[in-house]
């Protein structure tokens, strides 16, 4: 909820873009995407990878504290299906570069990713019926 509508909106979209690399868009992912949308208050409409465009999506998110909730919200994301690949890896290092985070950062950034996937795969277990 701290993302203006504009970077919400961008945020799914790159969203979308990262769980979509690999190939594999799986449930996990989906249902993370879907969370993201409602606690954002906003439609998932899937994008159309062919018209994506990474650098004019970036360019949306202007104050540091914006980018920095982008990126750990993506490295939940890339970390929800333990399987945090090359693509993943590659464009989670060139959204480094952009927003200008040092590799310190994302190391620690990733960390906090997998730990809040882990969280949030128990927090299902608890609250299923």
């Amino acid at each position: 909820m701290k993302l203006s509508s504009e970077e919400k909106f961008a945020f799914l979209q790159l969203a979308q873009y990262v769980a979509k690399l690999d190939g594999e868009y799986g449930p996990k992912e989906r249902e993370v995407i879907e969370e993201y949308c409602t606690e954002m208050g906003i439609e998932n409409v899937e994008i159309n990878m062919e018209l994506f465009d990474l650098d004019t999506l970036l360019s949306i998110f202007k104050s540091p504290k914006s980018q920095k909730i982008a990126i750990l919200a993506l490295m939940v994301l890339v970390h929800i299906d333990d399987k945090y690949g090359i693509y993943e890896h590659k464009v989670m290092y060139k959204i480094a570069q952009i927003f200008k985070l040092d590799e310190t950062k994302m190391h620690l950034f990733s960390m906090w990713g997998k730990a809040g996937s882990a969280l949030y795969e128990q927090a299902l277990v608890f609250t299923e019926r």
